[in-house]
């Protein structure tokens, strides 16, 4: 492993805001200030076709990405958009029961409001 992605992969096992491309880059920046967007961009790639991370599409915003590779789901503050991580339970078999056929994959959007912004907005009335 190049150092350059040992320190991406390890930028994304320290993060807890499922970090966008973007971000990851900053901080990569930060320790490697010779780092490319580009060599971050590739590796990220690289690690989420490998199975090292996960890649999270976001409605409306840049992706993210994810150091848990258990399965979970995510869902995005309507007000500030970030992504937090959900385990709902199983629902493939939930479903698969219900329906009477096998779910091979699904997609759930979930969107919230988190309690930072519920806050502000209770502050602001």
């Amino acid at each position: 492993m190049t150092r350059q992605r040992q320190l991406i992969y390890n930028i994304i096992q320290r993060a807890d805001d499922h970090p966008t491309a973007e971000m990851i880059y900053a901080r990569a920046k930060a320790e490697m200030p010779s780092i490319a967007f580009g060599t971050v961009y590739r590796n990220l790639k690289l690690m989420v076709d490998a199975g090292e991370i996960l890649h999270i599409p976001v409605a409306g915003e840049p992706d993210r990405y994810d150091k848990t590779l258990r399965p979970h789901e995510h869902m995005q503050c309507i007000e500030c958009g970030r992504v937090a991580d959900c385990d709902p339970g199983d629902l493939k078999s939930y479903f698969s029961s219900k329906i009477g056929e096998e779910i091979v994959s699904y997609t759930l959007n979930l969107f919230y409001i988190c309690n930072e912004c519920r806050q502000k907005r209770k502050r602001e009335k």
